[in-house]
């Protein structure tokens, strides 16, 4: 990832000088380690800023949504779908948008790092040659970063965005993997069992409403959890009221969601959200051979009616 920093700096300093964008959206240095926070930046001498390594998590498609600027996004392989589906939905205009492409070896996963550092802070943090070197008071640790990659980046196909304008570094061929092994334990459960396993992991949730915050296509302008004209359900952290908000969100984003990962990312009480969409990423594409974010052209399933279409679900 380190070998498209550059590319990526002249890609932007090319948009900006030749006045194609008003403004790059990319990633700069966060003030602590293994951070990176989103940057725009609408001056040349502003460029040098953008960096591009295994700190960039953040979804960048959910800057553009409602945006009228002509702009640069620096896109990996999952923020790159998540544009396109929006770009069907016409949240995001395509003529006013350049996607700076760029390669995906995996992102490191904070909260796997943090269980190592055993409450002790960390004040400095490098990647090299495959690992992570951390440094605090009185300690230091070296981490193979293969085993703290985030889960989603484990499964992704996509680490050259299927879709972008100018493409910075080297692109990463697309491996075979088994992109709904998260979900196999889930399926051996008897439905009892995975009502009781949903049960136990959403009873953590506190109702912050960051799974919704940081997710691309929850865009909606009132979301169904504030209205009020009607009022659908509690917003209290009673169970039965969380169930529904979760249960309904996972609708929302069926057929839609590209499994970037950033649900589980900010979640703060550690819930891991991508199974319960993952699940309904693979319904998807076992029932209507559809997966989000590949094609600006292709209905989603949930967009249209087949006459052909299984329904194998009607009793």
């Amino acid at each position: 990832m380190h070998n498209a920093e550059e590319s990526i700096r002249e890609a932007a300093k090319k948009l900006l000088s030749e006045k194609k964008v008003d403004l790059i959206v990319g990633h700069e240095q966060g003030t602590l380690p293994l951070r990176t926070t989103p940057c725009f930046i609408d001056k040349v001498e502003d460029v040098p800023k953008l960096v591009w390594n295994e700190n960039c998590d953040a979804n960048l498609s959910k800057y553009l949504i409602g945006r009228k600027e002509r702009m640069g996004v620096v896109a990996k392989g999952c923020d790159a779908r998540s544009i396109a589906v929006c770009t069907f939905e016409k949240q995001i205009v395509r003529d006013n948008v350049v996607i700076i492409g760029a390669p995906c070896s995996g992102l490191i996963d904070k909260k796997k790092v943090r269980t190592k550092l055993e409450g002790k802070e960390l004040l400095e943090a490098t990647i090299e040659d495959e690992q992570i070197q951390l440094k605090g008071e009185g300690f230091e640790l070296v981490l193979p970063k293969k085993d703290f990659v985030c889960s989603s980046c484990l499964t992704c196909r996509h680490k050259t965005p299927p879709i972008y304008d100018v493409f910075a570094g080297t692109k990463v061929p697309e491996v075979e993997a088994d992109e709904f092994s998260d979900v196999a334990d889930l399926e051996a459960k008897s439905s009892k069992e995975r009502w009781t396993h949903f049960k136990e992991a959403l009873d953590k949730c506190i109702r912050c409403y960051a799974c919704r915050d940081v997710c691309p296509l929850c865009y909606c302008k009132t979301c169904f959890v504030d209205q009020t004209m009607p009022i659908w359900f509690g917003k209290t952290t009673d169970l039965s009221d969380t169930m529904i908000y979760h249960l309904v969100r996972a609708f929302h984003v069926a057929g839609r969601c590209v499994d970037c990962g950033a649900c589980s990312r900010a979640c703060p009480m550690n819930i891991n959200l991508r199974e319960l969409m993952k699940k309904t990423e693979k319904i998807m594409k076992e029932r209507y051979n559809y997966t989000a974010g590949l094609s600006l052209e292709k209905v989603p399933p949930l967009g249209e009616f087949k006459m052909d279409d299984s329904q194998e679900f009607i009793k």
